[in-house]
């Protein structure tokens, strides 16, 4: 009896043990997967602090060119042309804005899911810690067995002499 006892001790540990290691495992995948989103968080921003570097350049040239022709037509800079080249700057600054902004929402999708990502890892934990705890009392309620339970303060005297004695000595002498 004491060898399924202990048998059953040990899977319950074994099952505590494993409900316990599968909620910070998960933990640990979902906090990978977070760095993750942040670091492609990042390399976005980068990406689109590059492309919109290349895009001022290229709007720069663009810009130099246009004043260039300008000049070269004989036709002052100011009137017209100086009214194309900024409506051609704020047409250009709005084209980086928007840049800017598309980048900014994917940076927001991707910290949004590392968040998501961190809180589903918290909670696969805080759920090993209840499975643990009911595979604890489940195993435990399992190797319990009340009619092979030692009870201890039992009366060394008969059933009748038991009673007798509860009911106040009556009837024994």
């Amino acid at each position: 009896m004491c060898t399924l006892a202990l048998l059953g001790l040990a899977g319950t540990a074994l099952s505590v043990g494993g409900a316990l290691m599968e909620g910070q495992q998960q933990k640990q995948m979902a906090d990978y997967q977070a760095r993750a989103y942040e670091q492609q968080a990042r390399a976005e921003a980068q990406s689109s602090a590059f492309e919109q570097s290349q895009e001022r350049h290229k709007q720069d040239l663009l810009q130099a060119q246009a004043r260039a022709q300008a000049g070269a037509s004989g036709v002052g800079i100011a009137g017209s042309p100086t009214e194309v080249l900024a409506a051609n700057a704020r047409q250009d600054q709005m084209e980086l804005n928007g840049m800017l902004y598309g980048s900014q929402l994917r940076q927001n999708n991707l910290n949004d899911q590392a968040a998501i990502s961190r809180f589903s890892g918290k909670q696969a934990a805080t759920a090993s810690i209840f499975s643990a705890g009911s595979a604890l009392v489940g195993g435990l309620s399992k190797i319990y067995d009340p009619t092979k339970a030692v009870s201890f303060g039992g009366s060394a005297f008969s059933p009748r002499a038991s009673a007798a004695i509860a009911g106040g000595y009556s009837g024994l002498y």
